[in-house]
């Protein structure tokens, strides 16, 4: 196992994330705690010292059985992880209730990293509300020793991430972003990278294989990255990308079977990053694989001027681009849509066409932000 180091400890290079834990009747919230008791084990056994958790993370049973599991282990042979759930905007002014359940839940006395969840549009306002006084009070168990060290997390743009961190920049330790060679230029991570190292901040990756899209690909782009690599396996592709990055301390995967888990330890045995030119490689395979599925907008903003509406046409082809390429599993357009008002939706458009006139890309506008509503149901 490769190891990192983060203010004189040494971390384990790969750490197990657990939102995506095995389940029993395909039912999110029934954990089948023997199949994850092995897989945590054989983690162990393998040199993982790192366990990422969250309060709503399984219907809230991730947190329960992670810490159920890890107690059979001494105390200083992992280090825990989970984070404070400001993606739901009722939990705001519970920081200290819902702090000491989840101590209570992982049977532990402190935190060994604590986080600021999924900060981004929707709620960073609340998050920097100091009425709330969730930044105070984790200051203040930091201070008591019931937090080691922390940071926040964020699936939010670059300027949300500026306003945080211009607020509570100094006493943030590290960063979770959503980082991958698809989402490098699709979700702009090369600028969060970018403004991380800028401010010395240890960069945590979340969704090094995007929820698994990048752990198989089609024939056509396994083929060109086998040629480039015949021994390496697909998955590892996004693995050794995240290895040539500076700045990048912990790479995170929700590993969802034994066989996952074998294959990204084996693969965090040794450290292979990319070359030039197979950095290029993967990164136009990215390119591909986003033209074949997203509208090609540049975000000019060409097309607001000319919009009756006054819809802010480039963020929703964004949030539909993000829709189309996640899928069932998206949560990032609900989580950006919520952040703007009721008559700025996509299903607001009136097909005018107006836009259309004016887009460099001759991109059908209308006919995408009505795709987008009848995906959300709201044709």
């Amino acid at each position: 196992m490769l190891y990192n180091e983060f203010q004189g400890m040494k971390l384990s290079a790969l750490g197990m994330g657990n939102m995506r834990l095995p389940v029993t009747d395909g039912n999110d919230g029934k954990i089948d705690v023997k199949t994850a008791e092995e897989m945590i084990g054989y983690a162990m056994e393998s040199g993982v010292n790192y366990y990422d958790t969250a309060y709503g993370y399984h219907n809230g049973e991730s947190e329960r059985v992670v810490g159920e599991i890890l107690k059979k282990y001494p105390r200083d042979s992992f280090f825990l992880a989970t984070k404070f759930p400001g993606y739901d905007l009722n939990n705001m002014p519970k920081v200290k209730e819902i702090f000491e359940e989840q101590l209570k839940k992982c049977q532990v006395d402190y935190f060994d990293f604590y986080l600021f969840h999924n900060v981004c549009e929707m709620n960073v306002d609340a998050y920097l509300d100091p009425k709330y006084g969730i930044y105070d009070y984790l200051m203040e168990q930091k201070k008591n020793g019931r937090i080691r060290h922390l940071g926040f997390s964020t699936h939010g743009n670059l300027d949300c991430m500026k306003k945080f961190l211009d607020a509570y920049g100094e006493n943030m330790e590290f960063c979770q972003i959503e980082l991958n060679y698809f989402d490098y230029k699709f979700q702009n991570a090369e600028g969060k990278v970018e403004l991380l190292n800028s401010r010395n901040i240890p960069i945590w990756v979340m969704e090094p294989v995007r929820g698994g899209q990048l752990a198989t690909l089609d024939s056509e782009f396994e083929a060109r990255l086998k040629e480039a690599r015949p021994d390496e396996n697909v998955p590892a592709w996004a693995f050794r990308f995240l290895q040539t990055l500076p700045g990048v301390t912990m790479i995170l995967s929700g590993m969802s079977n034994m066989q996952q888990i074998r294959d990204n330890i084996a693969t965090f045995a040794e450290k292979k990053p990319l070359n030039e030119k197979e950095t290029e490689l993967i990164l136009s395979v990215a390119d591909d694989m986003i033209a074949r599925t997203t509208v090609p907008c540049t975000g000019c903003h060409y097309c607001v001027s000319h919009c009756p509406q006054g819809l802010d046409i480039p963020f929703l082809l964004k949030l539909y681009n993000e829709a189309v390429v996640a899928g069932s599993g998206d949560f990032i357009a609900p989580m950006g849509l919520s952040s703007i008002a009721a008559d700025k939706q996509p299903e607001c458009c009136v097909a005018c066409h107006s836009c259309e006139k004016v887009c460099p890309q001759t991109i059908r506008i209308p006919d995408s932000l009505h795709r987008f509503a009848e995906k959300l149901g709201r044709a």
